[in-house]
C-alpha cells in the first residue's frame, strides 16, 4: 500500500446521485454540478480516473470524478455532463442490487422509498455499466451490499470484498478499485481490502497526514454545497486541514453531537 503526501494537485471528488428535484443530501442539481466541474476545467485540471489519480498515474493538475452507488441519473445526467469535457469518470456499485428494477434501499436512503422520489434510486444495469466501460470510465466496487464495513466479522467482511469483486469481473472483465460505504474503513479493513485483491480504495478523510493507495480520502460534495461552499472545499489550505488531526478532531466532534442530537 503506497502512502503519499497529504495535499497534491490531484483532487479526489465523490458524487452520488444528480437530480433537479431530489432534496435528499447525496443529490446534487446537474446544474451545479456542470458549473462544479467548469470551474475546474477553467482552473486548468483535466479528468481521470479514480485509480490513475491515486496510483501516480496522472500528472499535473488532476481531478477523478467518483460517483458512489450507482443510480441511473449518473448515467442520464452526469455523463453528457462530462463528455462535454472530454472527461472520464469512475463509479463505485454495490452488485447485489445492480439490473434491479427495484429502488436501493439501506440505511441512510430507505427513507426515500415511499415517496415520490423513490424513482431517483433506481439503480444502472450491467448493460449500461458495460457501457460506461467502452466510454473510458472506471467501474468499481462498492462492495455487495453496502454494509458498514467496521462492523462485520472478518468471514462477513472477506465475502463482502470478494464477492463483489467477483461479480464485477464477472461482467466487466476487471475490477481493481473500490469504495468503502459511508467511508467507514479501518486498518482491519483495509488489510481485508488487500487480500481480496483491490490495488485503490476510497474512503473519506480520516485526520491522517498521509494518503494511501487503499485509503484515499475523497472530497465529499452534497447538496448543500453551493458554489462558495465548493470553492472552499478544493481549497488547498481546507485540504490540508482535512488531513490534519484538527480535521479529524472536529469530525469526532461533529459525529459526537450527531450521536447525542440522535438519541433526545
Amino acid at each position: 500500500m503506497v502512502r503519499r503526501p497529504a495535499t497534491t494537485d490531484i483532487l479526489v471528488l465523490g458524487y452520488h446521485a444528480l437530480s433537479p428535484t431530489w432534496p435528499a443530501a447525496l443529490s446534487l442539481p446537474p446544474e451545479r454540478f456542470e458549473a462544479q466541474l467548469r470551474t475546474l476545467a477553467d482552473r486548468g485540471y483535466r479528468g481521470v480516473t479514480f485509480t490513475d489519480a491515486v496510483a501516480g498515474r496522472a500528472r499535473g493538475r488532476c481531478v477523478a470524478v467518483t460517483f458512489d452507488d450507482g443510480y441511473r441519473s449518473t448515467q442520464e445526467l452526469g455523463r453528457p455532463i462530462l463528455d462535454a469535457l472530454g472527461w472520464p469518470a469512475t463509479i463505485f456499485v454495490p452488485t447485489a442490487f445492480i439490473g434491479r428494477d427495484e429502488p436501493l434501499r439501506w440505511p441512510g436512503i430507505d427513507e426515500w422509498v415511499d415517496t415520490e422520489h423513490a424513482h431517483e434510486l433506481l439503480p444502472l444495469s450491467w448493460d449500461e455499466l458495460r457501457d460506461l466501460r467502452a466510454a473510458g470510465w472506471e467501474v468499481g466496487s462498492h462492495t455487495r451490499t453496502h454494509p458498514r464495513l467496521t462492523t462485520l466479522g472478518d468471514e462477513d467482511l472477506a465475502a463482502e470484498l470478494a464477492d463483489a469483486k467477483l461479480a464485477c469481473e464477472r461482467e466487466l472483465g476487471s475490477c481493481t478499485s473500490i469504495a468503502y460505504p459511508y467511508g467507514d474503513v479501518d486498518a482491519r479493513v483495509i488489510a481485508a481490502t488487500a487480500r481480496a485483491g483491490y490495488e485503490t480504495g476510497g474512503g473519506l478523510p480520516t485526520g491522517r497526514f498521509v494518503r494511501s493507495t487503499l485509503a484515499w480520502p475523497r472530497i465529499g460534495v452534497y447538496h448543500g454545497d453551493d458554489d462558495r461552499r465548493f470553492r472552499q472545499k478544493i481549497s488547498r489550505v481546507a485540504r490540508g486541514v482535512q488531513a490534519s488531526p484538527v480535521g479529524g478532531a472536529v469530525r469526532t466532534v461533529a459525529r459526537w453531537r450527531g450521536r447525542r442530537a440522535s438519541v433526545r
